[in-house]
């Protein structure tokens, strides 16, 4: 491994750990796109779709827990919300995350494709008056919420994401759920969520472990970061780039399948 994989690997994973302390996702969105096509842009070995998946599991469990850290104070995190989603969205990744062995490299990037086109679409269904509720008076439909975490588990769970691009836009959208709480509880969420799926890939023998490490220290510098950036931009804003991100990704990851 030389200075400029150790480089390459560190960057990718300071920029995705950065946008998702900010933006309150687990960062796969971002570094699941970018481990694929950026090393080889640089004459590096590339990863196949499961190392891709394996590494950014990991590196998402240590994402979110820095973003969490920083959103701690201040009433952002929804302990209610957290605890019915979270619950359901790490049954349904640690299955998801063990029989992704069975898939195909195809197989992982159609799921993916579609997970990213659904939370494209959602992220542009227009969201009134979410941010007008007190954080002390958000209430929640619990049943649904369980049911949608468990479904975004288990493709999160395949891909090796933590759901949570998912998630936010089911969050605003779905749960009528405030933005900066959402952008906070969901990380929580995705913590729990990366526990299962992190789990079922290191069982599977699927992590390569030393750009795992890289990403993971930049994962703990970096997330901190962006949440506390995330405190300071505005909702709209917050909400503009995730769609962008999102949609942007969703077209790549389409065009490389046809």
């Amino acid at each position: 491994m030389d200075f400029t994989f150790i480089i390459v690997i560190f960057l990718i994973g300071f920029i995705g750990s950065y946008i998702s302390g900010m933006l309150g996702i687990g960062g796969s969105i971002i570094k699941y796109p970018m481990l694929l096509y950026i090393p080889p842009l640089f004459g590096l070995a590339a990863f196949t779709a499961h190392e891709v998946s394996g590494i950014s599991a990991v590196q998402v469990f240590f994402a979110t827990i820095g973003g969490v850290w920083a959103y701690r104070k201040g009433g952002y995190l929804n302990k209610s919300l957290i605890g019915y989603m979270g619950m359901s969205i790490l049954i349904g990744s640690f299955i998801g995350g063990y029989g992704s062995k069975l898939m195909s490299e195809g197989g992982i990037n159609l799921i993916y494709g579609i997970l990213a086109l659904i939370a494209a679409v959602m992220m542009f269904i227009p969201k009134k008056g979410i941010d007008d509720t007190p954080f002390d008076q958000v209430t929640f439909n619990k049943w649904l919420a369980a049911l949608l975490a468990f479904i975004v588990g288990l493709g999160a769970g395949i891909v090796g994401a933590a759901g949570a691009f998912l998630l936010v836009p089911i969050m605003l959208v779905v749960l009528k759920i405030p933005t900066r709480m959402t952008i906070a509880s969901s990380l929580a969420i995705t913590f729990i969520s990366s526990i299962g799926t992190t789990v079922g890939k290191v069982t599977t023998g699927q992590v390569d472990y030393f750009p795992a490490l890289i990403m993971i220290v930049a994962s703990l510098i970096a997330s901190p970061l962006g949440a506390i950036a995330g405190k300071k931009v505005n909702t709209k804003v917050l909400q503009v780039i995730l769609a962008v991100l999102i949609l942007a990704t969703a077209i790549k990851i389409w065009v490389d399948i046809f």
